[in-house]
């Protein structure tokens, strides 16, 4: 392998760097940690990260981009369902994927105000994705107790994922679980496993 190919096939700079902002972030909250640490964790000046980045708020909205155009490819795909419980049940199985996928993200997401504030920007951004993933798992007019239900359903996957008490739990356990407590919450009938 060349020296160029090497090269090629490691982490370009600022994908480490969302890397480590991610680490940190998950540590120390999004509050707590400054672009000092994350050029000192990255082993760079501060001037590199402003080359990528001109605030902490880039960082985030950046960190959160790749989970929050996935959930805008769930929304389109659940949108071009005819059946109400198939918009539902892709919802949810796009939504409790993302999370498995990302737990570490989802465990920043769902506790930290600082990504709440950015995932707020960056979700209007993408072309209502808040309004229609709402929609989408409550249908037209809901009444407020499905809306409750939806957005704890909603939290509720994504502080699962992301806890450290659940850290130890495999993946497709963990999907099963959140499935069947997301079908629940939303009034969905029970998938029956073949035996």
């Amino acid at each position: 392998m060349t020296a160029m190919a090497a090269r090629s096939s490691e982490p370009d700079t600022r994908t480490r760097l969302l890397d480590t902002a991610l680490e940190l972030f998950a540590v120390h909250g999004v509050e707590g940690t400054s672009l000092q640490m994350i050029a000192d964790a990255l082993g760079v000046t501060k001037a590199a990260v402003y080359y990528h980045f001109k605030t902490k708020d880039e960082i985030t909205e950046a960190v959160a981009e790749p989970v929050l155009r996935q959930l805008g490819e769930v929304v389109r795909e659940a949108s071009a369902l005819r059946r109400r419980g198939a918009q539902v049940d892709h919802v949810l199985a796009g939504v409790v994927g993302m999370a498995i996928e990302h737990r570490a993200l989802a465990a920043v997401f769902s506790s930290d105000p600082g990504v709440a504030r950015a995932l707020e920007r960056s979700m209007h951004s993408e072309e209502n994705v808040k309004e229609c993933l709402t929609e989408l798992l409550c249908g037209p007019s809901p009444d407020p107790g499905t809306e409750v239900a939806a957005h704890v359903a909603l939290m509720g996957i994504a502080l699962a994922a992301g806890s450290p008490a659940l850290a130890d739990m495999p993946d497709e356990e963990l999907r099963g679980h959140l499935l069947e407590v997301g079908r629940r919450l939303l009034g969905r009938p029970r998938r029956v496993t073949p035996r």
